[in-house]
């Protein structure tokens, strides 16, 4: 699952939560998970939300919180917090209680605060066993740094079967650590993790900073909070590291993002037909265009237009180019047994707008039961866009404006169609160098800036149309029966009963 939109993006020096506390509190999510860069507060912020439960009344649907930290000194660090929220929020509750707890012969030390419900705050050690026979809520800190995680992990998601609720908070550790694949799992839609990233200028663009200085009483500026986050990048041991502090770009997780080995295994035989507009064909007037785009589309692309599946669901992706990049189109069908297949792709270069239009609406005119399309509406790709939306309805067509938050809740979903065996695209040298051009940069799987390959002549094009075919595959609208109403005199003509055309959904 993608994070939750966040209700809460602006600082405000009055509140005491900022805002990224606020949207990870307000997350109710059975399951939920937080990537982040170190000593942004988000531990602080759930030390609140556990106070906030755990001072519930029973009818209220109070519950114990239990925290397990990867050491002694965050248990105490935590307690002391809860302790402080209590006060705030006017909690009754006892002084932070020591209290030593048998597990399996050994005296293990944990940290208790209990509140006048009934219920109360634990801060246990990272032994999986110390949360046996318990019921509430369970915070893991810094989880990629557990020795055990998955066995703590699994103690904590039993307690979920009678309503419980699971927070996993940490920076990472590498990227084969079980906390990133947890994050990627969830992205790519196989576990139901709502995930939340919070970035050392995500924390500083809702307040951090000001924070600092409002506590340290300093005059903030944007030239200190850029010195100052520049000091904490300057002194960390080596950039990698630096990255995954305050990135949430975990070790080794550069590169490329789908290997070729892996892209190659889901190609099958399909073509890749390209178009290139000369000068002389940019200033032919616009009826010539038309009938020389007109007789390619029926030399190329009806006769495999006519080859596809009737009874399948077909969906669309564009990636938008008009001289400097390519516009690249992608039908996708959805077979019965719900692998997405590319049957071919459309690449065009140098056309003008209005050919691109027309070799657009060819085949979407003939892409069997048309359910759904994506289309890259940045720049001069709006008009295209917009045009196809008019055409084909906005319930099927959706003018994507991509971002960094686009290519996080997509991406993980692509490479993992490629590790699951259900998708199929064109086997070509470029579309591959396309889809292998996709880098994980500062945390974000998407295309680096500038040409991505040796030639310059391509931005990664075709990967971007197949990530927006794919995307509107999981978007599909219904088909929806429609018989046009009858004119004036069609109504009043007595030979007519169209009680049976009002029954089936005609309107007038």
């Amino acid at each position: 699952m993608g994070a939750p939109l966040k209700r809460h993006l602006k600082y405000d020096p009055d509140e005491v939560l900022l805002p990224y506390q606020k949207n990870w509190i307000e997350d109710d999510s059975v399951l939920k998970i937080a990537e982040k860069s170190r000593r942004t507060g988000l531990t602080w912020a759930e030390a609140a939300d556990a106070v906030l439960e755990a001072s519930k009344e029973k009818p209220a649907g109070g519950t114990n919180h239990f925290y397990v930290g990867s050491g002694k000194d965050m248990a105490e660090e935590f307690i002391t917090a809860c302790a402080m929220w209590a006060k705030a929020f006017n909690k009754a509750a006892s002084a932070i209680e020591e209290e030593i707890i048998d597990d399996e012969g050994k005296d293990i030390l944990t940290f208790n605060i209990r509140f006048s419900s009934g219920f109360k705050i634990q801060a246990l050690s990272s032994k999986p066993s110390n949360m046996r026979g318990r019921q509430g809520n369970v915070t893991i800190d810094e989880a990629a740094f557990h020795d055990h995680l998955d066995e703590v992990l699994k103690a904590a998601l039993a307690l979920t079967m009678w309503g419980s609720k699971v927070r996993i908070i940490s920076t990472h550790n590498g990227v084969e650590n079980l906390f990133n694949e947890l994050i990627e799992d969830s992205r790519a839609g196989r576990k139901d993790y709502s995930v939340h990233r919070v970035t050392l200028d995500d924390a500083c663009k809702m307040g951090l900073y000001k924070r600092i200085c409002q506590i340290t009483k300093q005059t903030w500026s944007q030239a200190s909070e850029d010195e100052w986050i520049a000091g904490l990048l300057k002194n960390t041991a080596t950039t990698e590291d630096a990255q995954e502090e305050y990135y949430c770009v975990p070790k080794q997780g550069g590169g490329t993002y789908i290997s070729r080995a892996l892209r190659e295994s889901r190609m099958h035989e399909a073509p890749v037909l390209r178009y290139s507009g000369t000068a002389e064909f940019n200033l032919w007037p616009e009826h010539l265009r038309e009938a020389e785009m007109r007789d390619w589309c029926e030399k190329h692309l009806k006769p495999i237009l006519a080859t596809l599946n009737p009874n399948l669901k077909h969906v669309f992706g564009e990636d938008f180019g008009r001289s400097g990049d390519l516009t690249v189109m992608t039908p996708m069908a959805i077979t019965q047994q719900l692998r997405r297949v590319v049957p071919f792709m459309v690449e065009l270069h140098n056309v003008p707008f209005k050919q691109q239009e027309q070799v657009l609406n060819y085949i979407c005119d003939r892409l069997p039961r048309f359910s759904a399309a994506k289309l890259d509406a940045r720049g001069n790709g709006q008009y295209l866009a917009e045009q196809t939306k008019h055409r084909y309805g906005a319930n099927r067509v959706e003018e994507v404006m991509l971002s960094q938050s686009w290519y996080l809740d997509n991406m993980p979903k692509f490479k993992a169609a490629f590790e699951d065996d259900t998708i199929l695209i064109p086997r070509d040298s470029d579309v591959s160098d396309d889809v292998g051009a996709i880098q994980v940069i500062k945390g974000i799987p998407k295309l680096p800036e500038g040409k991505t390959d040796a030639s310059k002549t391509r931005h990664g094009d075709a990967a971007i149309s197949l990530v927006m075919a794919y995307a509107a595959s999981f978007d599909l609208a219904s088909s929806i029966e429609w018989t046009p109403a009858p004119n004036k005199n069609e109504r009043d003509d007595p030979d007519n009963d169209y009680s049976s055309l009002m029954s089936k959904g005609g309107g007038w």
